[in-house]
């Protein structure tokens, strides 16, 4: 089996509505006048970093908003949603993670989302750990965003792990960038909000069969 190397939070569980929800409440909160219906964010979700996705946003409005602050209120409220528990993990996900533990290769999280969003996404999935992974990599790890390859760069590195060894799931296109850049082979694995976008040579699955991890 290849190093099994799950690309964002919502690889594992699908939180992309939980996400958009999230926003709309930190904007409300924010007193913005902003509510992101459901074909926006799917427009939105084509560029990367949450943040930095506010302040497009803001600026495209003409408005000036503290992007920082009401990402970290999105953020908050994204985790307390998390912390409910109840999450079940995408089809596959568990049987793919279980197949390259028993092969004896390893599995990583190789996420730019914080160390907090991680721990409660995994407390939340009914038959995950965060021991089930050898290596996390979140953006407390590595600053640089995707789709620049430095989070998978760091990754192999950090496994040991060869880029040919080792193939990658992403639900995002900037996550499959980053990924092809590090010249890891990988599978599009797209979300809810994602589901229409162009991942180029990238095959597109439904689902994590063990047995396409190794094609």
């Amino acid at each position: 089996m290849p190093a099994l190397l799950l690309g964002s939070i919502s690889t594992i569980a699908d939180t992309s509505e939980l996400q958009r929800a999230a926003f709309n409440d930190a904007f409300a909160a924010h007193g913005l006048d902003w509510r992101w219906e459901q074909d926006e964010y799917r427009a939105l979700l084509e560029s990367n970093g949450g943040a930095d996705r506010v302040a497009s946003y803001a600026r495209e409005r003409g408005e000036t908003v503290d992007a920082s602050a009401v990402h970290a209120t999105k953020s908050e409220l994204f985790q307390q949603a998390l912390g409910r528990g109840g999450l079940t993990a995408r089809p596959g996900v568990l049987d793919a993670v279980r197949a390259t533990k028993e092969a004896g290769d390893p599995v990583a999280l190789v996420t730019t989302t914080s160390p907090e969003n991680v721990v409660a996404l995994v407390a939340g999935v009914d038959g995950l750990e965060l021991a089930d992974f050898d290596l996390v990599v979140d953006s407390s790890v590595v600053e640089t965003s995707k789709p620049d390859p430095a989070p998978y760069q760091h990754a192999l590195r950090t496994l040991g792990v060869d880029a040919a060894d080792a193939v990658a799931v992403e639900d995002n296109v900037g996550g499959v960038a980053s990924a092809t850049a590090a010249g890891v082979r990988v599978l599009a694995f797209p979300n809810t909000n994602t589901a229409g976008h162009d991942f180029g040579d990238a095959p597109v699955v439904d689902s994590l069969d063990p047995a396409a991890l190794q094609a």
